[in-house]
C-alpha cells in the first residue's frame, strides 16, 4: 500500500508562493494522495495568524483541487498535539500509513508521534512573514479588498483594551494631581493604554506617569480598583476599555504636562468634589474620582 504524503504547514500568506508550491510539488511526485494539515491558532485574527482555516483551505484547493486539507488546533503540549495529529490522520484515512513532511524549522522538533517524518530541503528564501509585512499597508481599490477587511474584523474576538489611571497624592492624600486635555478642556486622572512591552499594569502606570507629567518621583503603585470606562471613542463599538486604577504619593520632581496632557495641576479633594458638580471633570473619570473621594475624603 502506498503511503499518504502529509504536509504540516501554516500557509499564512495571501497566495501560495514558490516555496509553498515547491513543497507541494515535491510531495506530489512521491505520493498519489497528498494531505495538507493546517495549524489552527486559538487566537482569532492576529498579525501572525491573520487567515482562518477556511480561507487558507480555499487558497490551496484553488490551485490543487485533488489535495485534502485538514485543520489541526494548536496545543500547549507537544505530546498531546502529536497524538491529535496521529488521530486526525487515522480517523480520516483508516488503515493507511503516512509520511509527514516539513521544512527544517517546522513541526519536526515538536512531533513525537508514530508516523515517519521527512525534512524537506529549503528552496529559496521565501517567507510568508516577509510577504505579510510587505503588503500590510497596501491599499487596493476593489470591492473584494474592502469585503476582506470587513470579514477580518467580523471574525476576531471582541476585545477589552486595558488602560491604567493614576491618582498622584500629596499632603497626606488631601491633594491630587490632575491633567487637562485640549480636546475637551476637562480635568482627569493621568494615565493611558497599557503596552505589550509593559511587564505589569504597575509598570504601565509608572511609564504613563512619566510620559504625561515628567520625571517625578513617587511611591510604589497601590491598587485601588478597576472599572469599565465609558470612553467616547468606543461608545458605539463592541470593543471596550477596562482600566486599572492606582494611587501613589508624590515625593519629588516638577510635574509638567506632556504628551497629550496640556496642563497638570494640584487640587484639594474638596475642590475636586465641586469640579464634578460643575462638570469640569472628564465624564469617563467621574467614577474613578468618586471612589477615591469616598475612600480618602469620607
Amino acid at each position: 500500500m502506498n503511503k499518504i504524503g502529509v504536509i504540516i504547514a501554516r500557509f499564512q500568506s495571501p497566495y501560495l508562493h514558490e516555496g509553498h508550491k515547491s513543497i507541494i510539488e515535491s510531495v506530489k511526485q512521491k505520493h498519489n494522495t497528498v494531505v495538507v494539515v493546517l495549524g489552527v491558532s486559538p487566537v482569532r485574527g492576529s498579525k501572525r495568524n491573520p487567515l482562518n482555516f477556511h480561507t487558507r483551505e480555499r487558497m490551496i484547493k484553488k490551485e490543487y483541487t485533488d489535495i485534502v486539507v485538514l485543520p489541526l488546533s494548536d496545543h500547549p503540549l507537544d505530546k498531546k498535539w502529536s497524538q491529535n495529529l496521529d488521530i486526525l490522520l487515522a480517523d480520516t484515512f483508516p488503515g493507511s500509513r503516512f509520511v509527514l513532511y516539513g521544512s527544517r524549522d517546522s513541526f519536526k522538533s515538536y512531533y513525537s508521534g508514530s508516523n515517519e517524518t521527512f525534512e524537506l530541503p529549503e528552496n529559496g528564501s521565501h517567507s510568508a512573514t516577509t510577504i505579510r509585512e510587505q503588503i500590510s499597508d497596501r491599499v487596493m481599490d476593489s470591492e473584494e479588498f474592502r469585503t476582506g477587511i470587513i470579514y477580518a474584523y467580523a471574525n476576531t474576538y471582541p476585545k477589552v483594551y486595558p488602560t491604567v489611571d493614576i491618582a498622584v497624592f500629596q499632603n497626606e492624600r488631601t491633594e491630587i494631581l490632575l491633567g487637562r486635555k485640549d480636546i475637551d478642556n476637562k480635568w482627569r486622572l493621568l494615565g493611558g493604554f497599557s503596552d505589550p512591552t509593559d511587564d505589569s499594569f504597575e509598570a504601565a502606570a509608572a511609564r504613563e506617569l512619566r510620559e504625561e507629567c515628567g520625571d517625578i518621583v513617587t511611591t510604589p503603585m497601590e491598587y485601588e480598583g478597576s472599572f469599565r470606562v465609558a470612553d467616547w471613542r468606543y461608545k458605539n463599538e463592541t470593543d471596550k476599555i477596562i482600566t486599572t486604577l492606582f494611587s501613589t504619593d508624590y515625593i519629588s520632581g516638577f510635574p509638567q504636562g506632556s504628551d497629550d496632557i496640556a496642563e497638570v495641576k494640584w487640587f484639594t479633594l474638596d475642590t475636586v468634589l465641586g469640579m464634578i458638580d460643575a462638570q469640569t471633570i472628564a465624564p469617563e473619570h467621574i467614577r474613578h474620582l468618586s471612589v477615591l473621594l469616598k475612600k480618602y475624603k469620607g
